[in-house]
């Protein structure tokens, strides 16, 4: 039979469905009678209730459910009868009025996957960056490792707080003479100069020695986090109450043993920091350039977005902040009023980058290859302790798997159009590339 399938709109379709309504009756009596056999009623022995009672007790549940059976089935089959690639789930709606010739109408409005075509790769332009690790910034990765083993003893009462201190401070803040929620704090704790304060508010205390008090004005920025704030000037009033110099350790055999290497050579921790520099470094510039690979395809694109790919991703997306919430520790973070709308961007941008990086690995050969799989796993295991286990772990859950391999495809594809487009090299410097996390 030939399947008529409607174009309501750009991806919206309509197939109208035909199932005879003996054949539903015939199921829906069938499984009635099953579940009478294990049906308990009082006054009746377990498998013995009368089938009138089962049925109407449970008719409309096992009907309704025969339907969606038999629906969905018969719309599977004339999807594929008609060569269409459904995207989601499609509505289904009875259509109103008797049988007709004892056939059951009913109507699945659905959508489908684009034609995604996508333009000459070589008129895109990316520029693709390359990093090195440098002896400075192994010196300063050895110097954070000093500074999370470091002590701090009292500094004397005559000298002032200087970068690196740990100062112990009261400190209130007033907008306009006015206290405000968030600005006082007794015995608050702090490192100099490491940004952990506004720099305004590090400047005033530097140099200021134990038992000194001072007034200092000082303008939030416009985009501080705290948006009563935000933009204004308040005047603070500070009194320290104990200055700490740090005492960083020495580079001695022990303080590298201390780090897991047995030798205890500064020779063989600069080598293991070059290593693991190294692979953090090449994991940054890969993510990087597929970033600017996947951005330039993107522009290379243009085609309509089933829009229930799109709202479903954006659920993802939603549940993701939800559950990001709940893991900062926000109350009733389930319930927290997030307007799904402010989702739907990212998610059309998701569902638009996916669709076309599907279209490029089909057509391309750009699937994972297993011994790409197993040198990610290896690359990743590297970074702990005992990477035998790790690889384990991987190996051993399909999701893990299925992120593994949805990163390697992703590699893929982005080398694809790098070795396609007009490519500019630069060189970025290792502390532009490692961004906050290197000046921590």
């Amino acid at each position: 039979m030939a399947i008529t399938v409607e174009t309501l709109d750009k991806l919206e379709r309509r197939i109208t469905l035909s199932l005879a309504a003996d054949v539903l009756k015939n199921e829906v009596d069938a499984r009635l009678k099953k579940l009478a056999r294990t049906t308990k009623a009082d006054g009746f022995r377990p498998g013995k209730v009368p089938l009138n009672v089962v049925a109407q007790r449970y008719g409309y549940s096992v009907q309704y459910e025969v339907i969606n059976d038999k629906v969905g089935q018969a719309f599977a089959e004339a999807a594929q009868q008609a060569q269409l690639r459904v995207a989601g789930q499609p509505r289904i709606s009875e259509k109103e009025g008797e049988p007709t010739d004892g056939q059951l109408q009913f109507d699945a409005v659905f959508e489908v996957y684009p034609e995604v075509s996508i333009a000459d790769l070589s008129g895109a332009e990316i520029e693709r960056v390359t990093a090195e690790v440098n002896d400075a910034a192994i010196d300063r990765t050895i110097d954070i490792l000093r500074k999370q083993r470091r002590t701090f003893a009292q500094r004397p009462a005559a000298e002032g707080a200087v970068d690196g201190d740990r100062v112990t401070i009261d400190f209130e803040g007033k907008i306009d003479g006015v206290p405000f929620e968030g600005g006082k704090a007794e015995g608050f704790q702090f490192l100099v100069g490491e940004g952990q304060m506004l720099e305004a508010f590090e400047k005033a205390v530097r140099g200021m020695k134990t038992g000194d008090s001072k007034t200092f004005p000082l303008a939030f920025p416009e985009d501080y986090h705290g948006k009563d704030v935000a933009g204004k000037e308040a005047d603070f009033l500070v009194t320290v109450k104990k200055v700490e110099q740090q005492n960083l350790p020495e580079l001695t055999e022990d303080f590298v043993k201390s780090l897991g290497l047995a030798d205890g050579a500064v020779e063989s921790l600069r080598a293991d920091v070059k290593r693991n520099l190294e692979r953090e470094v090449k994991f940054r510039v890969a993510a990087r350039n597929k970033a600017a690979a996947m951005e330039a395809l993107l522009k290379l694109v243009d085609f309509d977005l089933p829009q229930s790919l799109v709202a479903a991703e954006g659920d993802r997306l939603l549940e993701g902040a939800r559950a990001d919430l709940k893991a900062r520790g926000i109350p009733d973070a389930d319930k927290a009023p997030i307007p799904a709308e402010m989702f739907k961007p990212q998610a059309e941008r998701r569902v638009r980058l996916g669709l076309t990086v599907a279209e490029l690995v089909k057509a391309n050969n750009l699937q994972a290859k297993p011994e790409q799989l197993q040198a990610h796993i290896q690359e990743l295991a590297q970074s702990y302790e005992q990477p035998a286990q790790v690889v384990a772990w991987y190996m051993s859950d399909r999701q893990r798997m299925a992120e593994v391999e949805a990163v390697v495809i992703e590699g893929n594809v982005a080398d694809f159009v790098l070795s396609k487009a007009k490519v500019t090299d630069k060189v970025m410097g290792f502390e532009e590339l490692m961004g906050q996390q290197a000046a921590a």
